[in-house]
């Protein structure tokens, strides 16, 4: 049978691009296309793919934040990050959240397909390009010392991507249905927990962690 792809990435050029690629690759099928992590995660709900290929900067719901929402989700649908960062912190955070996978966006046509057939056999793929063994070693380090990304509740992260993306109170409240002292309330714990003092700190601190590309500041 053919392994069920489900295709994560906000950009709609290189969304067709990627799936273009895909469909000429035998035994593997596209099955459904997401825009953002909030759409992503509802289409693994309802398709149950095999394979998602997340890329991790989406607005509204990142990446990061997606991957670990659908290996909870949708347990038996694998997350293949996609992404143009290769750095340690990049590579491991995404592991941690529950990725199997991890390729660089310079990867040959080639790669992309022994990636999604790695990942949906039940092993975990790291393109070339990524060290291993200082992964390995950074995912030990780390395991006792959760970064300050981490040691946020989903519900910190989700509301701290909004509001580095520009959003208003209102807006954030009128997005995730609830009240406007909520938000409020979420965003005065997060710069609490992170020790800062005002909204341009949040925002900096999201870029910092991956949340938000740079030029959605």
């Amino acid at each position: 049978m053919a392994i069920r792809v489900l295709l994560a990435e906000d950009h709609g050029l290189v969304r067709a691009g990627i799936r273009a690629l895909l469909e000429q690759i035998e035994g593997i099928e596209v099955v459904g296309e997401a825009g953002d992590g909030r759409e992503a995660l509802r289409l693994a709900q309802a398709l149950h793919p095999d394979v998602v290929i997340m890329d991790l900067t989406m607005p509204e719901l990142n990446g990061f934040e997606a991957t670990a929402r659908i290996a909870a989700a949708s347990p038996r649908s694998r997350v293949l990050v996609l992404s143009m960062h290769g750095d340690e912190e990049y590579v491991a955070q995404a592991l941690r959240f529950g990725a199997a996978g991890y390729l660089l966006k310079d990867a040959s046509n080639a790669e992309l397909g022994v990636a999604v057939r790695a990942v949906a056999r039940g092993q975990r793929y790291l393109s070339p390009g990524v060290s291993q063994p200082v992964i390995e070693e950074y995912l030990s380090q780390a395991a006792d010392a959760p970064s300050p990304v981490e040691r946020l509740s989903p519900r910190q992260r989700e509301i701290l991507q909004l509001i580095a993306e520009g959003h208003a109170t209102k807006e954030i409240a009128r997005k995730l249905e609830i009240s406007v002292k909520t938000v409020e309330t979420h965003r005065g714990q997060l710069m609490k927990r992170l020790g800062v003092r005002d909204v341009p700190a949040l925002v900096r601190f999201a870029i910092r962690a991956g949340l938000v590309p740079l030029e959605r500041s």
